[in-house]
C-alpha cells in the first residue's frame, strides 16, 4: 500500500522525506505560503500525511482532520520523543489533552547576517536599529511575518502575547514594538517587505542588497553564505524574542495507518535519522542531539549551536480554531501601521478589537 503525504516545496520540506520514502510514500509539495494559510480540513481530505505548522492544530482539531498520535504510539515512545526534541517543538503539537504531531523539523526566528557587509550578529534590538542607519536591514513582513515580528519584539521586550483570553498586549509594549520596527523599516529597501523568509535568504547571499534581516526563519541551507545567530533581546543577556515555527508530521483522519507506516515515522524521529539522515538530506531536525552534535554543526556553519539558545525559549503561538485567520489579519494591521495608514495607538487598539474577535474569524 502506498501513502500520499504533502510537505513544503523547498529541499529542506522534501529532500530527505522523498529520499527515505521508499515504495511507502508518495511525497507532494505546496509553496510556502500554502503551508502557512491554507485551510488545514482541504489538505487532510486529501492526504494520508500533512506536514504542518502547529498553529493549524485549532482548526483541524474543530473539523475532525487529525488522528491523534497517543492513538497510534505508546505513552513511552511520545514520552521519548517529547524529552529528546528541543524546545517547545514536541509540545507546541500538544493539544486539548491529545497529541496531533510529531516535531519532524525545528526552527524559530533568528538573526540572519551577512557578516562581510554588517558584523557579527547584533545581540541587541538597540544595535539592529544602529546597524539599520549605515547598512542596508529589513524586516521580515511578508505574509504573517509582520505580526510574527511585531509578537516576537514583545516576546524580547517581556511580555509573552495573548497570554490573557481578552487582550492581546499591554498598550505600553504594543506602542513600543511597534515604534521600533516602524524606525528600522523607514530605512528598508522597498521591495524587500513583500519577500518571505526564503526570499529574504535569496536575497542577501546573492547579491550585497541586504545585510542584516534581525528576525527571520532560521534555514539551515543557508549557513556559510550567511552568519545565523540568537534573535536579538531587549537588553544584554535578556530572553532572545523569537517566535517557534518549524514543521509537524501529522496523520490525517482518511487514513488508516499500516504498522510499516507507524515504524517509519518512528525511524524519522529516531536518533539516527534525527542526527544523521535528515542533516545530510537538506533537513534540520528537531532533535536536541542533533543540534548540539559538533559534527553536525560543523558542517552547518555553527548555524545549530548559533541559535539553540533562541529554539529553546522560542513563543508557542496560540493553537484555537481561527488563530491562522487572526494572523493574517493582524498583519495586515501591522503593515498598515508600518507604512503610516494608520497611527501606532489606532492599529495597536484594531489589534486588541480583532484579538477579542478572534472567534469570528475563519
Amino acid at each position: 500500500m502506498t501513502f500520499v503525504g504533502l510537505t513544503w516545496d523547498h529541499p529542506r520540506g522534501y529532500a530527505a522525506l522523498k529520499a527515505a520514502a521508499g515504495d511507502l510514500i508518495t511525497w507532494d509539495t505546496q509553496s510556502l505560503e500554502g503551508f502557512e494559510s491554507h485551510p488545514i480540513d482541504d489538505l487532510c481530505a486529501r492526504y494520508d500525511l500533512v506536514v504542518l505548522d502547529h498553529p493549524h492544530l485549532g482548526d483541524a482539531i474543530a473539523t475532525g482532520s487529525l488522528t491523534p498520535l497517543d492513538d497510534l504510539f505508546a505513552a513511552d515512545d511520545l514520552a521519548a520523543w517529547a524529552a529528546a526534541s528541543i524546545g517547545p517543538t514536541m509540545a507546541s503539537y500538544a493539544c486539548d489533552g491529545r497529541q496531533w504531531a510529531l516535531p519532524l523539523d525545528a526552527a524559530t526566528q533568528v538573526c540572519a547576517v551577512r557578516a562581510d557587509l554588517a558584523g557579527e550578529p547584533p545581540a541587541t534590538w538597540d544595535e539592529v536599529e544602529r546597524i539599520s542607519r549605515t547598512a542596508p536591514v529589513a524586516l521580515s513582513l511578508a505574509g504573517p511575518h509582520a505580526f510574527l515580528t511585531f509578537a516576537s519584539i514583545a516576546v524580547a521586550l517581556g511580555e509573552e502575547p495573548a497570554t490573557d483570553p481578552h487582550r492581546l498586549l499591554s498598550t505600553g509594549t504594543g506602542l513600543e514594538a511597534l515604534d521600533l520596527m516602524a524606525a528600522i523599516d523607514s530605512r528598508a529597501a522597498a521591495p524587500t517587505r513583500a519577500l518571505n523568509p526564503i526570499g529574504l535568504l535569496e536575497l542577501m547571499s546573492t547579491t550585497d542588497d541586504l545585510a542584516l534581516c534581525p528576525l527571520v526563519y532560521g534555514y539551515v541551507n543557508y549557513a556559510g553564505r550567511l552568519t545565523f545567530g540568537d534573535a536579538p533581546s531587549a537588553a544584554p543577556g535578556g530572553r532572545p524574542g523569537s517566535t517557534l515555527g518549524g514543521t509537524g508530521i501529522a496523520v490525517s483522519a482518511r487514513c488508516t495507518p499500516t504498522a510499516a507506516l507507524l515504524d517509519h515515522i518512528r525511524w524519522l524521529m529516531s536518533t539516527e535519522a534525527q542526527t544523521r539522515f535528515l542533516p545530510t538530506h537538506a533537513g534540520q531536525p528537531s532533535a536536541r542531539a542533533a543540534w548540539a552534535d559538533d559534527s553536525v554543526d560543523a558542517a552547518a556553519g555553527g548555524f545549530y549551536r548559533g541559535t539553540a539558545r533562541t529554539c529553546e525559549t522560542a513563543w508557542v503561538r496560540p493553537r484555537y480554531a481561527g488563530y491562522i485567520g487572526f494572523q493574517s489579519a493582524a498583519s495586515a494591521l501591522v503593515r498598515d501601521a508600518l507604512a503610516g495608514a494608520l497611527d501606532h495607538r489606532r492599529a495597536l487598539a484594531r489589534l486588541q478589537v480583532l484579538y477579542r474577535e478572534k472567534e469570528r474569524i475563519s
